[in-house]
């Protein structure tokens, strides 16, 4: 079979591509040095760990090393799905998640179309700086809070209730009302710095549609319905498509600072057991955790996908 070789101008400028790269990249150092910090935090915190991820399937002993540990195969994660607390930790993380996705995903859209249609720059700017301060606050600053107001000795909402004659709840006691303090808490943390990328979305629709609509006589309202949200509603599928994706990663930090031996019947999730078996439990297992780990993030990733094809089969926003 007949080769076909590259004329002499072809190779020279394949020869010649390195030093043209070399030289385009020697002008624009700068953007390559800004570019080299996030690159090389994705390498070391997001890559690098998936080489220990393989633990998950091995029998791991710190002596042996990674490498030198019996590979066992899905033995951690068949013991996790026959233990007696995958169903409550499943359900407590799927309900979780679900409610802080159901409650705190409408709010930003109100928030922000309520500040889009203030005309006062003093009430708007008072409005956007209460509202995206909580956000600031750290997750143990912000547990403590928590717990200070819900005191049932010396916290603000008992004192109020003691005031209209009821008698204190111990609200931190009482399994039942965890995931609301939880989810309403996150909400009120997160909402105003949330809404920002909306306002963004609201500046940059057309105002010749709000101009044609006011000579309608449409109001606010209908503004709102018929412009602003269909407006928005891409950036809203976007981010509700990636919001999907961590719904099995609700976060221990708060979880954990929020929890006692009353409240651990529906405050115990994936995450919270995750850290307790692998690094405070007095035998740590970690290939277990790691096996529990990689079952989360592999449910997230499936569910990303699924929600994302749902998106691409109903003719809206999509990841890719």
């Amino acid at each position: 079979m007949a080769t076909v070789k590259a004329s002499p101008a072809v190779r020279v400028g394949i020869r010649g591509a390195p030093a043209r790269a070399w030289k385009q990249m020697k002008r624009s150092w700068r953007l390559y040095a800004l570019l080299a910090l996030p690159l090389i935090y994705l390498l070391v915190f997001k890559y690098y760990p998936m080489y220990g991820a393989q633990i998950a399937f091995k029998d791991y002993v710190a002596t042996k090393g990674i490498t030198g540990s019996d590979w066992v195969g899905f033995k951690h994660f068949i013991r996790f799905f026959k233990s007696y607390e995958f169903s409550r930790l499943m359900l407590n993380t799927l309900l979780l998640s679900v409610y802080s996705l159901v409650a705190g995903f409408p709010f930003p859209i109100l928030l922000a179309l309520s500040l889009h249609y203030i005309r006062q720059g003093v009430f708007k700017k008072s409005v956007q700086m209460i509202t995206y301060a909580p956000h600031f606050i750290s997750v143990v600053v912000m547990a403590g809070i928590i717990m200070e107001l819900l005191d049932p000795r010396v916290g603000l909402v008992n004192n109020i209730l003691r005031a209209f004659g009821v008698e204190p709840i111990n609200f931190m006691g009482k399994p039942e009302y965890f995931k609301s303090i939880f989810v309403w808490s996150g909400v009120w943390q997160s909402v105003g710095f949330s809404c920002i990328i909306y306002l963004a979305a609201l500046s940059s629709i057309d105002p010749s549609l709000h101009e044609a609509a006011i000579v309608d006589g449409a109001s606010k309202l209908r503004r709102m319905w018929h412009i602003d949200l269909p407006g928005i509603m891409p950036i809203a599928i976007i981010l509700l498509i990636l919001n999907t994706g961590h719904i099995m990663d609700i976060g221990f930090e708060k979880v954990l600072l929020l929890q006692n031996p009353l409240n651990l019947r529906t405050s115990e999730v994936i995450d919270t057991y995750v850290y307790k078996v692998g690094l405070t439990s007095q035998a740590m297992n970690y290939s277990y955790s790691s096996a529990i780990g990689l079952f989360k993030s592999v449910v997230g990733f499936i569910l990303l996908i699924a929600i994302n094809k749902l998106a691409q089969k109903t003719k809206q926003a999509s990841l890719w």
